[in-house]
């Protein structure tokens, strides 16, 4: 039997296509949230509930702790697009996906599927997590003196998904900005490293530079809003924390007197950032280098070794 009739005889066929595309986008997000919500678990509720901190409910306690999470979403992200680069191109963030479409680099048939997978892929990295930390949540909440819903629940839902801080005051349009902002260097560092006419680092190494580029944008704007940069890495996860008791902390994302109905900000920002920084990075660099070479640029890959983020 070939290998093809085999293929067609598991009822398999369409995983050279847009399913296994799909596939690939769902376990690359999967990845992404399991080491990058993991890091964030390990910091709120592992190692202060181990012993391993000053005290049960002792969490940043210095630029360290911050330290250890950036650079566990970058190490995320970084074997999140080793593992599907090579099949869908390792999007793994809704804002990457529509940024390529708009450029015209990337099929609009497929942006509803892969945004679906990308999302469904980070709910269960999200399950996960609390499978393997749920213990440790139960005992720092416990600690702390407070549920998942009270006045400081918001704590241990960060571990899934992000929440703006406190200097804002409640209000949208920081956090609204950070977002923009946050992921328009995200997808333009993405388009410089992919961009064979520029700099590019060889295939191999441009996961690894596209993790250090979510560390930058972690260490120099995280703070602000949790550097969420990625709708499925916020919302799939939000999602999750709600159906896990997190009620309306995750969903609408109210904590009485620091914010409301706050969901919808990491998802809005980072699809208009994404779309701003692929334009910027086209209208001033792209554009150079195409004029520069003396001929229209050449057809680009269908799936671009790109990734997002944050994440």
């Amino acid at each position: 039997m070939t290998g093809r009739a085999a293929v067609r005889g598991h009822g398999l066929k369409q995983l050279g296509g847009t399913w296994g595309e799909c596939l690939a986008e769902f376990l690359g997000t999967f990845i992404l949230i399991a080491f990058g919500d993991g890091v964030v678990a390990m910091a709120v509720a592992g190692l202060p509930g181990s012993g391993r901190a000053q005290s049960p409910t002792t969490i940043f306690l210095a630029a360290g702790d911050w330290l250890l999470i950036v650079w566990g979403w970058a190490l995320a992200v970084t074997f999140a697009v080793y593992v599907a680069g090579g099949v869908s191109g390792a999007h793994i963030n809704p804002a990457v996906t529509l940024a390529f479409a708009v450029r015209r680099r990337f099929p609009w048939r497929k942006v509803g599927p892969y945004v679906i997978a990308q999302v469904v892929g980070a709910f269960v990295g999200a399950a996960l997590v609390y499978l393997v930390y749920h213990d440790a949540i139960n005992a720092f909440n416990a600690a702390l003196g407070t549920t998942r819903t009270g006045p400081q629940g918001n704590v241990t839902f960060s571990i899934f998904a992000t929440f703006p801080a406190q200097y804002f005051h409640g209000g949208w349009g920081g956090p609204l900005i950070d977002q923009i902002v946050g992921t328009a260097f995200l997808v333009m560092f993405v388009v410089a490293v992919i961009d064979m006419r520029n700099t590019a680092v060889q295939a191999n190494l441009g996961p690894l530079i596209i993790g250090f580029a979510v560390a930058a944008i972690g260490m120099s704007y995280g703070a602000n809003a949790g550097y969420a940069i990625n709708p499925a890495r916020d919302f799939g996860p939000r999602l999750f924390a709600w159906l896990a008791g997190w009620g309306d902390v995750a969903l609408p994302g109210t904590v009485p007197g620091s914010f409301s109905a706050y969901f919808w900000i990491p998802i809005v920002g980072p699809l208009i950032g994404g779309v701003i920084g692929v334009l910027i990075y086209d209208a001033l660099i792209g554009e150079v280098l195409r004029v520069r070479a003396g001929h229209e640029e050449p057809p680009g890959r269908t799936h671009e070794p790109v990734a997002a983020g944050l994440r």
